[in-house]
């Protein structure tokens, strides 16, 4: 499947909820082909980041769950369908705390089967979350689509599966 639900304006809402002024500096954890990269550096902000299969030239290789950066590199850190599909959920909640500067944001949006304990991840990794969404509706059209036009499209397992927006600070 390519991209994310919402795409670009999805990734704008996203930046725009985390108050960071540019120039801060910024990762994309799960950064795919590099656009949410791009886009950050259009909008004058610092860049980088990481995948593990990149597709753009914008894109490190390497695991986020062992991150090459060292600790408090980062003034905020966006994900975008990424850490679910990581297998290791509070893994990565708990790179992304290692890696923001305190009071640095992490905003991200992605698929789960429980939204209590994905709060309950967030907080334990040192976030305090100062905004969740659910936008279980634009997923499912979006997955729908996906269904209908592209190859290899794999569906998250479980009964009941939300998407959600989270925007946290890391105290």
């Amino acid at each position: 499947m390519l991209g994310h639900p919402g795409g670009e304006a999805h990734s704008r809402y996203l930046i725009e909820l985390s108050f960071l002024p540019p120039p801060a500096r910024w990762l994309d954890m799960g950064a795919g082909d590099g656009s949410t990269v791009r886009l950050l550096k259009e909008m004058g902000y610092e860049a980088e980041g990481i995948d593990l299969c990149p597709r753009g030239e914008d894109v490190t290789a390497g695991d986020y769950l062992h991150p090459p950066y060292p600790e408090g590199s980062f003034d905020g850190i966006l994900s975008q369908c990424s850490f679910y599909v990581s297998a290791d959920v509070p893994g990565a909640l708990t790179q992304a705390g290692k890696l923001l500067r305190k009071g640095g944001k992490l905003v991200f949006s992605d698929v789960t089967e429980d939204v209590v304990a994905l709060l309950n991840q967030t907080r334990q990794a040192g976030f305090a979350v100062r905004h969740l969404e659910d936008l279980t509706e634009q997923w499912r059209d979006y997955y729908l689509e996906a269904l209908w036009t592209q190859d290899n499209v794999c569906l998250p397992q479980g009964k009941k599966i939300t998407y959600v927006l989270f925007v946290c600070e890391r105290m």
